[in-house]
């Protein structure tokens, strides 16, 4: 397997921070070269079950203590492997036969990797929940709580990565990872990675631009459309039938798993034109993934507009900043431009793509609206280590290194692996 997670192509990530040379190599060649551990407080959700250093028995049973003090939310670590967290969910969900609501989370996680992450359960059934069973989900250490786990509670998460295919010697690859950390400690970019904007097909921010613009069916015949080169024949065909229409013989054709098109696609089948409509059949919170999707594509193009007018990643004078760190721009309709000459790249940026922060509030679809918000335009990697190097057993004559960092939360490993590798792409 081989997947390729990076992309600067339409998410517009065009700078490096660092000057040290690049390693080169492939990420995710395996589901276990991407490991992700959340931090929640001062707890480590570690990997146990999924890797083979750590490999428990499939039939381990749940232990879940006596709920003496009648506390009402079950909190247990939710390992996976190659799954969706909100497919997860949902099997979770189904087995325990209560609604989804009830399970929380602080924050989702890659689904090409190892995952830990910490969930809770509002009233589970709790012996029905010991014979939970699956391949690529394990339930563990079990805690009774008082309230739920949700998405303020999350720290960071701690990375593993192993970058393979490398084609250096040993001495050097470490000269260069070395150099690369210790310049990434005063700080890198913190861009977007490109999960934000979808799948391998990377048209969340283009569908949300359209929302945002008015063109609700512009937004839905990009969603249903575009095709994305590694797409199967069978997917790309589907998608040649809802571009002329044929909203019917594109429902038949796309694959079951393809739920969020069949559901658009079952609409436009009976009502032509009612893309509003469809765009209404997707769950609210993929709709303002869209529109969080432009933002933060209007996020990364103001980073490279700072680069590009020299004037670097540290904040100007009077420019909005939180513990000396610049605060970029999300806009929304609350927003407001920022003084100075960032406020003229923000203004000039918006013009750019034709909208104002008054478009941000979409009287059709409110599920769309978005306030805005900041956020720091500048990252800094922790805890970063060398962990090992040595021969590639996939890519003979060639070497991997895996590497351990932590981040803070809503920042993206994808950008610390692209300034190791000196690659805008690492697949």
């Amino acid at each position: 397997m081989e997947y390729c997670d990076l992309s600067d192509l339409m998410t517009d990530i065009k700078h490096f921070f660092t000057k040290s040379a690049g390693i080169g190599g492939k990420i995710k060649h395996r589901y276990s070269d991407f490991i992700v551990e959340e931090i929640l407080e001062k707890r480590i959700c570690e990997v146990k079950r999924f890797v083979k250093s750590k490999e428990l028995t499939k039939d381990e049973q749940l232990a879940v203590p006596e709920n003496k003090e009648k506390l009402e939310y079950l909190h247990v670590n939710l390992e996976k492997i190659n799954r969706d967290l909100h497919d997860a969910i949902r099997q979770i969900s189904r087995f325990l036969h209560c609604s989804t609501n009830r399970i929380g989370y602080a924050g989702i996680k890659d689904k090409r990797a190892i995952t830990c992450q910490r969930i809770s359960i509002w009233k589970p059934d709790v012996e029905r929940l010991k014979s939970f069973r699956s391949n690529s989900i394990a339930l563990r250490e079990a805690e009774w709580h008082s309230t739920a786990i949700d998405l303020g509670m999350l720290k960071g998460n701690r990375f593993t990565v192993t970058i393979r295919n490398i084609e250096l010697e040993e001495e050097e690859i470490k000269k260069r990872v070395q150099s690369c950390f210790e310049e990434m400690e005063k700080g890198i970019g913190n861009y977007f990675g490109a999960q934000r904007f979808g799948g391998i097909r990377k048209v969340s921010h283009l569908v949300g631009k359209e929302i945002i613009k008015g063109n609700y069916e512009n937004a839905v015949m990009l969603y249903l459309s575009a095709v994305a080169p590694e797409e199967s024949e069978e997917v790309k065909n589907a998608r040649a039938l809802a571009a002329q229409h044929e909203f019917k013989k594109a429902l038949n054709a796309f694959p079951i798993k393809y739920r969020y098109e069949r559901m658009m696609l079952h609409h436009l089948a009976t009502r032509n034109n009612d893309f509003i409509g469809a765009l209404r059949k997707l769950p609210r919170k993929i709709l303002f993934l869209f529109t969080h999707a432009y933002q933060a594509y209007l996020f990364n193009e103001l980073i490279n507009k700072r680069i590009e007018h020299g004037i670097g990643l540290n904040p100007v004078k009077n420019e909005p900043s939180e513990d000396g760190i610049a605060l970029g721009l999300l806009p929304g309709y609350d927003s407001k431009f920022s003084p100075g000459i960032i406020g003229t790249l923000e203004r000039e940026l918006l013009k750019e793509h034709g909208i104002t922060f008054a478009d941000f509030k979409v009287k059709v679809l409110k599920e769309c609206s978005s306030a805005g918000s900041r956020r720091k335009i500048v990252m800094f990697p922790k805890d970063m280590e060398l962990l090992e190097i040595a021969d590639d057993e996939f890519f003979e004559g060639k070497k991997f290194c895996t590497i351990r960092f932590t981040l803070e939360k809503g920042c993206y490993a994808t950008i610390v692996l692209r300034e190791i590798t000196k690659q805008s792409r690492v697949c």
